[in-house]
C-alpha cells in the first residue's frame, strides 16, 4: 500500500504547489483521494491521467474539488489521442445535489457512497466519519486487508477520531491552524489537536496536512510531538509513505 501526497495546502496553493490531494496505490490500483486546486499539474509527474482507476472526494469544497473540472477535460482530450472509451468513477457523498451532480462529464460518472456503510473501490475498503466542518465533509478509513491509513479531511476535534484512527498505520491529519490557536470555528484542527488523537489511537506514523500558508511550519511538528511520541511527518508534494 503505497501513498503519495500530490497536494498539501489548505484554502489555496503556494507558488508552484497544489491543496489537498492523495494518490493511493495498491496491486496496481490507483485511487486518487480529493483533487484540489493544481493538484492534476502535479499528479501527472507522479502517474499518467489514465492510470488512475478512481477518485473519491471528501467534501465539495474548492481546496478538494477544484480539480475536478481540470480532470474531466483530461480524460475527455486523452480519448481522441488513445481511442480510451473508458468511464472514470468518482465517488462522492449526495448531501449537497449541485456538487455531486457535477462529477458527471462524458468520461466522468459520479458515484454516490453511502457514509454509513462500507464501500468497497478495487483492493481498499474504505469506512466514513462525518467531520466537523461548516459544510458536509467526511473523513475516511481505508485499508487493503493488511494496513490502515486514516484521513480527517476537513474538521475540528473530535473524540470520536480516537476510535475512528484506532492502530492506524498512518494518519493524516487537517493542521490548518497552529496550537495556539483557535480553528474549530474554521472546522479545522490545530497541530497538537492533531497530535492528541494520534496518541490516543495508537497511530503508526502522523502526516500533519492541509497547511497554512504563513508562520514556520515546522513548529506544527514540535506542537504535535509535545503530544505524540511517534513519526511526525510534514506534508509536502511528492511524500511517500508505503507499507
Amino acid at each position: 500500500m503505497k501513498l503519495t501526497v500530490i497536494g498539501y495546502w489548505g484554502g489555496y496553493p503556494a507558488p508552484d504547489s497544489a491543496t489537498s490531494s492523495y494518490l493511493i496505490e495498491k496491486d496496481g490500483f490507483s485511487l486518487l483521494v480529493d483533487a484540489g486546486s493544481g493538484s492534476i499539474s502535479k499528479l501527472q509527474k507522479y502517474k499518467n491521467i489514465m492510470e488512475i482507476d478512481a477518485v473519491i472526494l471528501s467534501h465539495y469544497h474548492h481546496d478538494h474539488i477544484a480539480d475536478i473540472g481540470v480532470l474531466q477535460y483530461a480524460w475527455l482530450v486523452q480519448s481522441y489521442l488513445v481511442e480510451n472509451k473508458d468511464i472514470l468513477p468518482i465517488y462522492g457523498h449526495t448531501e449537497d445535489r449541485v456538487g455531486f451532480e457535477k462529477l458527471t462529464h462524458e468520461f466522468t460518472e459520479g458515484i454516490a457512497y453511502e457514509p454509513n456503510e462500507t464501500l468497497s473501490i478495487g483492493p481498499f475498503t474504505i469506512n466514513f466519519l462525518k467531520t466537523k466542518h461548516p459544510v458536509p465533509c467526511y473523513g475516511m478509513r481505508i485499508t487493503d486487508g493488511e494496513n490502515v491509513i486514516v484521513y480527517t479531511a476537513d474538521t475540528s476535534y473530535l473524540e470520536e477520531w480516537i476510535e475512528f484512527s484506532k492502530n492506524a498505520d498512518l494518519l493524516i491529519t487537517d493542521s490548518n491552524f497552529y496550537a495556539n490557536q483557535d480553528g474549530s470555528a474554521a472546522g479545522h484542527m490545530t497541530s497538537r489537536e492533531g497530535g492528541t488523537i494520534a496518541e490516543a489511537a495508537n497511530v503508526g506514523e502522523l502526516i500533519l496536512s492541509h497547511l497554512p500558508q504563513y508562520g514556520n511550519r515546522e513548529e506544527l511538528i514540535t506542537q504535535a510531538s509535545d503530544v505524540y511520541k511517534g513519526k511526525i511527518l510534514l506534508a509536502e508534494e511528492g511524500l511517500i509513505w508505503e507499507k
